[in-house]
């Protein structure tokens, strides 16, 4: 193999960029491992490059954007150290834009970025956005990384999309073990009506029928995503839950609540309702660790009543999670939630594929982020993507609200699904 070099303030292009990867590779600053293959490095890196962050800082996803903004802070800042240490000659700029948690404003955002010399965008929580800016993405050859998109049907092989935590065809199942290990055996669903919706109630459907567990879909309430206000909807829960406690008892009926953080308004207006707080609740992971939850003291009183265990899938504990965690804590005074690790390991994946392909290149990037993934094991664990680029796990924790004292609530580990024994261990509040 011939490598050409080309002086570049005191080390060459070509060693230059090995020593950026090897960097890397070690993890200094960051405790990655990785083992990459021979590489020739064409010397394309130069200057500031900007990476897109298209995030929901406001909306019912906000308390998620709010934890990536600052994983993302914490890897730039360490990420150019190393460039700077190595004399890379280039660095990274982190644009961050507001996607409000809405399709159509994540496609303005996305456009917007991409007209700054964005190639690649780090972000896109709800499926819907993934959704909404993927031909666009498709089209202009852009990267779109979400490290919480989980809808189904945007598994697609060869796209410019790459998901770095697993679809809901593992999520639901560990939900449906979850509550059929608890007792349950009638399930009423009220969900928010989107791709995201309706993916995970089919995928937990399915596999709580197969257990054992039945549901009836005449008392399913799927309500509009845009919705703010629920009493209509909590209303007909009620009476669909009292029906249901007559023919089964409390002990055998759950809600599952399949929402974003629009879950406080609902429990708010549920409270008002007894048979409600009877039975058991259930979430996901689009309500789990929600602050905006847990600072309501009407919801998070009633959420505490009614166990609501909601899924997260699980990330290794590891140096690097307890440091990335930490950082979060100190700066925004909560527990981090797993899709923060997947975005802080998403730049790391990202500026390591770039040092190998030699070029700040859609197209070039999207060749070889799975394989540079799978080697990769970050804040949020073995990066490695399946074929159709989703985060290739299957294991979920289970987290609940709880009363810290008279006044203040938060969230602990409630328990813990394992795929390959297909069983839940459940754990006491603290």
């Amino acid at each position: 193999m011939v490598v050409c070099i080309r002086k570049n303030r005191g080390i060459s292009t070509a060693l230059a960029a090995v020593a950026i990867v090897a960097m890397l590779v070690i993890g200094i600053a960051a405790g990655y491992l990785i083992a990459p293959k021979t590489t020739t490095v064409s010397g394309g890196l130069s200057g500031e490059i900007l990476i897109g962050a298209p995030l929901p800082l406001t909306g019912v996803l906000g308390t998620y954007g709010e934890n990536a903004r600052v994983a993302l802070q914490l890897a730039e800042s360490e990420i150019n150290a190393m460039l700077n240490a190595t004399n890379a000659g280039y660095r990274i700029k982190i644009l961050f834009e507001d996607t409000e948690t809405k399709p159509d404003i994540a496609l303005q955002k996305v456009q917007s970025l991409a007209a700054k010399g964005c190639k690649v965008m780090l972000g896109l929580y709800s499926s819907a956005e993934v959704r909404n800016c993927r031909t666009y993405a498709e089209t202009n050859k852009i990267l779109l990384i979400s490290p919480s998109s989980t809808a189904p049907d945007l598994a697609i092989p060869n796209d410019f999309i790459f998901r770095f935590c697993p679809s809901d065809d593992k999520q639901g199942p560990a939900m449906a073990m979850g509550m059929y290990s608890k007792g349950i055996r009638y399930i009423i669903c009220i969900w928010r009506g989107d791709t995201y919706g309706d993916g995970l109630v089919n995928a937990t459907k399915t596999r709580f029928q197969q257990l054992g567990g039945s549901f009836s879909s005449s008392q399913d309430i799927r309500y509009n995503q845009d919705a703010k206000e629920f009493s209509t909807e909590v209303a007909t829960l009620a009476n669909y839950v009292q029906s249901a406690v007559n023919t089964y008892g409390a002990d055998k009926v759950a809600v599952y609540a399949v929402t974003f953080e629009e879950i406080t308004a609902i429990m708010s207006a549920a409270s008002q309702y007894p048979v409600l707080s009877q039975v058991k609740w259930f979430g996901c992971d689009g309500s789990a660790l929600s602050e905006q939850l847990t600072s309501d003291p009407i919801a998070a009183n009633f959420a505490v009543q009614v166990s609501f265990d909601s899924t997260y899938f699980t990330p290794a504990e590891s140096e690097n999670l307890i440091k990335v965690r930490n950082y979060i804590q100190q700066s925004l005074g909560r527990t981090a939630d797993p899709y923060a690790y997947g975005i802080y390991d998403e730049l790391y994946v990202v500026v390591k594929a770039m040092s190998l392909a030699g070029k700040y290149d859609g197209e070039a990037l999207q060749k070889i982020i799975s394989p540079v993934a799978k080697s990769t094991f970050g804040a949020s664990g073995w990066c490695k993507l399946n074929p159709a680029g989703d985060r290739d796990i299957a294991d979920y924790e289970f987290w609940a609200p709880y009363r810290v004292n008279a006044t203040s609530y938060s969230w602990f580990k409630s328990g813990v699904y394992t795929a390959t024994s297909d069983s839940v261990t459940w754990f006491s509040p603290p």
